[in-house]
């Protein structure tokens, strides 16, 4: 899929030209980690997912959602990851603005 105007495959494949063993590196690592091992492959996928609402990555919800499904996750799962990725985005608002409040109260200045 193309998102943002950008073509993944044709610049995917430029990074792979532009730094072969890092890339090849990677796709190792992320190979590794999406086995099943202390957590079932359906977990990690949609603990993926979640992460990648978070992260607001396109491709991420793209790849993570079709894969939590093929690993099984079913609609009412991936919705609840959805709706625990929303609730997890309100709590970071919620509690940076307790952050903000702060800072109107200390000196200008004073944070490093």
């Amino acid at each position: 899929m193309m998102f943002h105007g950008v073509d993944a495959k044709k610049q995917f494949k430029r990074m792979r030209e532009i730094a072969p063993e890092t890339y090849r590196a990677f796709l190792d690592f992320d190979s590794k980690v999406f086995t099943d091992g202390a957590l079932p492959l359906k977990m990690k996928e949609l603990i993926a997912l979640g992460i990648a609402h978070i992260t607001q990555c396109p491709w991420c919800i793209d790849a993570h959602a079709r894969r939590a499904r093929k690993a099984g996750a079913s609609d009412a799962e991936i919705g609840d990851v959805i709706f625990v990725s929303m609730a997890m985005a309100a709590g970071a608002a919620w509690s940076h603005g307790g952050l903000t409040l702060q800072c109107l109260d200390e000196p200008a200045g004073s944070h490093p």
